[in-house]
């Protein structure tokens, strides 16, 4: 087992946002991780990423204990993230923000701006290596924050609404960038609304409702379920199953 999340429980005052839910994750899966507003997978997931530390369960990854260990101890470990709301640092080019990455793992500079030509390149943002990122829009700076991930060579990658806002042709270009990233050997777990998506590039989904998991399969069979339908994809969707 690559990622194991048991029994996580995580409040806010009396309200519970995660209600014991668990999940396990197998080396080279790419799962996805769907639910309504309010549903508490965000929470969970930052659980997993260590952005909140649970009131309750544990997380192990490789069988060691990180329940309560910071993230930039998890992400020494191999555990990354990328956020809704791309966090970039507008001061620095592209480049050096892709450098804040890799040095977590090659602390001298000329081996650091090497890797992140490196993921640069395979991420498509090779040509805009030298500008600063205030230059890029909403797409490219989601791809930027995958691209910092990427160079700190993480064994495990969540993503966090990567393709949300993007047209349908920026969707098409980051499905296939989520594809190499998952050829190249890395494990993804996905927080995505967008259904097409989940169909596409996901082998297992894990569906939550207030804080509890309530279904979880393949993502033929989770989009099929009657519980599924009624409380995130409504009823239109189930005229409409994609």
């Amino acid at each position: 087992m690559l990622l194991e999340a048991k029994g996580i429980i995580k409040t806010f005052g009396s309200f519970r946002a995660v209600d014991e839910a668990d999940l396990t994750l197998q080396e080279h899966e790419l799962i996805g991780l769907i639910g309504p507003n309010g549903a508490g997978k965000s929470t969970f997931f930052n659980c997993l990423a260590g952005d909140a530390l649970p009131d309750g369960g544990s997380i192990r990854f490789r069988d060691r204990e990180i329940t309560r260990m910071a993230p930039h101890d998890r992400a020494r470990l191999g555990l990354a993230r990328t956020f809704q709301v791309p966090i970039v640092f507008d001061g620095m080019t592209v480049r050096e923000n892709v450098m804040v990455g890799a040095f977590l793992r090659r602390p001298h500079r000329h081996a650091a701006a090497a890797k992140a030509d490196e993921v640069l390149a395979f991420t498509g943002l090779a040509e805009q290596a030298d500008q600063p990122v205030t230059t890029l829009g909403t797409p490219g700076r989601k791809r930027l924050e995958i691209a910092r991930a990427l160079a700190s060579e993480p064994t495990v990658l969540l993503l966090d609404e990567a393709l949300a806002g993007l047209t349908s042709a920026e969707v098409e270009t980051a499905i296939a960038l989520v594809r190499r990233i998952h050829e190249s050997g890395i494990t993804l777990i996905v927080v995505e609304h967008i259904m097409e998506v989940i169909h596409r590039l996901t082998q297992r989904v894990i569906v939550f409702q207030q804080g509890r998991v309530l279904a979880e399969g393949s993502p033929a069979d989770v989009t099929a379920d009657p519980r599924v339908i009624e409380a995130y994809l409504g009823r239109r969707a189930g005229r409409h199953r994609p």
